[in-house]
């Protein structure tokens, strides 16, 4: 298994400076979530973005990371704006791959139950799933990438079918 970190609101951290949140070119709160676990997993920092700043350029660059790898299996944290569109590129690439893609609606930093219940679902799901495709873990639900929707004006995902 490996897990991608492509930024998103997930790793968002205070700038002191600015009075921003920003998506650091680091891997602190997947590195952190990780230590509590009694496996030492693969994690590899990808694109360091907003999901809304992402581009079709960061979509192939993911793939092609997917495409070299000797994995099966891959967890992408990603960001809530866009991972559906990221989770259909993904599933329009791969047929071969379990690919889970997961992301928080508050930062690491602020609150890290969100956080780490998505990673730790996320890695269950994985372990246990025999069929490959491109699915999307958030609040609670692990479903298909078309089946699981993120709901703007309620701020959550929710199952669709």
């Amino acid at each position: 298994m490996l897990i991608l970190n492509s930024g998103g609101t997930f790793n968002k951290r205070y700038n002191e400076i600015s009075g921003e949140l920003e998506v650091p070119y680091d891997n602190y709160a997947i590195e952190k979530i990780l230590k509590s676990f009694n496996f030492k997993y693969a994690l590899a920092g990808v694109v360091y973005k907003d999901s809304l700043e992402m581009n079709a350029q960061d979509r192939k660059m993911i793939a092609q990371i997917i495409m070299e790898s000797q994995d099966d299996t891959f967890i992408v944290i990603h960001g809530t704006d866009t991972m559906e569109l990221t989770a259909e590129f993904l599933d329009e690439v791969f047929e071969d791959k379990k690919i889970i893609l997961i992301g928080a609606m508050k930062p690491f930093e602020i609150d890290s139950i969100e956080s780490t219940l998505n990673l730790g679902m996320a890695i269950g799901f994985s372990k246990a799933l025999d069929v490959n495709g491109v699915y999307i873990c958030m609040n609670g639900h692990v479903k298909t990438w078309n089946k699981l929707i993120k709901n703007r004006e309620l701020g959550k995902f929710e199952v669709v079918e």
